[in-house]
């Protein structure tokens, strides 16, 4: 994950510090950096971003007012030399609250709790992937983590779902495959496709899913005893 950011402050060694620390961080973008809260609207509106560093004390405009007028919101994480404003800038729903001067290790825990936030964010607004199959004559949109493993069988494969339905789908497993998250699918044999999170035990070239055995090939096996580890 890659986010993009500005800076907002007055003062130009405390952009020029956090330039550099953004710089040390790959994950991070700096797509701007602004003296007040004039410059940063007007960046904003060219260039939207999922993180602010804010600074509090500013001329004209301060961090706390400008936090308050913004209608999107981009996460925010305030720096400033003035700790009483913590209580505010919290009020706020800021990531995290840095008092200068602050340590390239203080600033990075601030940054990894905006990217656990982003993640959530992300998760939350991001539906289940999912897939829509014919089968019985209808149409099933089905979510990727209710398939418990894929059966090929020429033109038409199997799916195995959580609730014990069989579903035969016209359609060939390395075509229904190639688009499944190599993470959460992997090749256990020719015929067979399994989700891993579904996965009981192995016994030997054999793998218990929902009730069924189903065959390891020697091929296969290596690979996923590889990612199981």
């Amino acid at each position: 994950m890659k986010a993009s950011c500005i800076i907002v402050d007055d003062e130009p060694a405390s952009r020029e510090i956090l330039g550099k620390y953004i710089s040390d961080i790959p994950s991070l973008k700096l797509s701007g950096e602004c003296r007040d809260a004039f410059e940063a609207t007007a960046k904003l509106a060219e260039t939207p971003v999922d993180l602010i560093f804010l600074d509090i004390n500013m001329p004209r405009l301060s961090g706390i007012s400008f936090a308050r007028s913004l209608t999107t919101q981009p996460l925010i994480i305030f720096t400033t030399a003035y700790p009483e404003y913590a209580v505010e800038g919290f009020e706020l729903d800021a990531v995290d609250y840095l008092v200068k001067p602050f340590s390239f290790e203080r600033f990075l825990k601030a940054v990894n709790r905006a990217f656990e936030r982003l993640e959530r964010q992300k998760n939350e607004h991001d539906p289940a992937p999912s897939v829509l199959v014919r089968a019985d004559k209808k149409i099933y949109a089905l979510q990727l983590s209710s398939i418990a493993f894929i059966e090929g069988c020429g033109d038409y494969i199997r799916l195995a779902l959580d609730d014990g339905r069989k579903l035969v789908v016209h359609d060939t497993i390395k075509r229904f495959t190639a688009a499944l998250p190599e993470e959460d699918f992997i090749r256990i044999h020719k015929s067979y496709v399994l989700n891993l999170s579904f996965m009981d035990y192995i016994d030997g070239n054999r793998i218990s899913v929902l009730d069924e055995n189903l065959p390891v090939s020697p091929m296969y096996r290596q690979e996923l005893i590889s990612k199981l580890k």
